[in-house]
C-alpha cells in the first residue's frame, strides 16, 4: 500500500486553470499506475484520467479530454493533473488512486481528496 497526499485544489473562475498533485510514500510509486477520480455533490465518484507506470500511456474521460492533462514524475513519487479551460461542472472533490491502468479500477489507496470549485 501507498500513502497518497493530493493538493492544489481551490477556487478559479470558468476558464482557469489548476494543477493538482497526489505525493505517494510507502511502497514504490513506480509500480503503480495512477488515476484521477472526482465526487461532485450528490454524484457518484467518476474516473477522470489515467497514467500508467512509466508515464508513458494516458487516457481520459471523454468529459475532460483535450482540456486536463496527467503527468507523472517517479522521482518526486508525484503525479499531476493539469487542468485547463475549466468548467463549473468540473467543480467536485478531487481524489488520485492507484489503479489498474487497463481497466482503471481502484486497487485500494486512496488520497483524502482535495476541493476544487468553478465559479461561472
Amino acid at each position: 500500500q501507498v500513502q497518497l497526499v493530493e493538493s492544489g485544489g481551490g477556487l478559479v473562475q470558468a476558464g482557469g486553470s489548476l494543477r493538482l498533485s497526489c505525493t505517494a510514500s510507502g511502497r514504490t510509486f513506480s509500480t503503480y499506475s495512477m488515476g484521477w477520480f472526482r465526487q461532485a455533490p450528490g454524484k457518484e465518484r467518476e474516473f477522470v484520467a489515467a497514467i500508467n507506470r512509466n508515464g508513458g500511456r494516458t487516457y481520459y474521460a471523454d468529459s475532460v479530454k483535450g482540456r486536463f492533462t496527467i503527468s507523472r514524475d517517479n522521482t518526486k513519487n508525484t503525479v499531476y493533473l493539469q487542468m485547463n479551460s475549466l468548467k463549473p461542472e468540473d467543480t467536485a472533490v478531487y481524489y488520485c488512486a492507484t489503479i489498474f491502468y487497463d481497466s482503471r479500477a481502484p486497487i485500494g489507496s486512496w488520497g483524502q481528496g482535495t476541493q476544487v470549485t468553478v465559479s461561472s
